[in-house]
């Protein structure tokens, strides 16, 4: 299946822009980053290989250029980290979403040192896999493998406790507990 970008660009162009608008300091910026992300589209689209999962992936990139663009800019933004206090989300933001967040955080201080560590750096404190890795004296495949399992073991914990249904996006639309007893939530 072949796609048409100016389709995907019609679909997607406003509401990547409210993403990133979120995200970002002035509507200037958000203007660049959104022009990045779809020359990343336009270049890459042809080797895409589920296009069921298209929407997943058009965000994924998008993700990866707000963050290259605080990168660039050397300044800290850090897009993944969950907040010591809940009130520092907007309204906007789901319950649901903030309820599985402080049970991710939970998680996340459960997993084996090596996982944990590994997941925290990466994923709340920005740091590449690459910087990971030199920073714990590993290889740049034995850092991938510790991301990866950290986060494999965060999705199996995630599912064991919860069942999520989710909209388009990937937000959090309802959920329930397959038991009682959630010793993270």
């Amino acid at each position: 299946m072949r796609y048409c970008v100016d389709c995907i660009w019609e679909k997607f162009n406003v509401p990547l822009k409210r993403f990133i608008m979120k995200r970002v300091e002035n509507e200037e910026d958000a203007d660049d980053i959104l022009q990045e992300v779809f020359i990343k589209i336009h270049n890459n689209v042809g080797g895409l290989m589920d296009h069921s999962k298209i929407h997943v992936w058009i965000y994924s990139i998008t993700r990866n250029t707000i963050i290259d663009h605080y990168r660039k800019n050397n300044k800290k933004y850090e897009i993944l980290e969950l907040p010591e206090d809940i009130e520092s989300f907007t309204e906007k933001e789901s319950s649901y979403n903030l309820e599985i967040a402080h049970c991710l955080k939970n998680m996340v201080n459960t997993l084996p040192d090596i996982y944990k560590q590994a997941i925290i750096l990466t994923e709340f404190k920005n740091m590449t896999q690459k910087e990971l890795s030199e920073k714990m004296g590993i290889s740049l495949p034995g850092a991938k493998s510790r991301v990866q399992r950290g986060r494999k073991k965060l999705k199996e914990m995630l599912l064991d406790c919860c069942c999520l249904e989710m909209d388009r996006r990937g937000n959090i639309v309802d959920y329930k507990h397959k038991s009682d007893e959630c010793k993270y939530c």
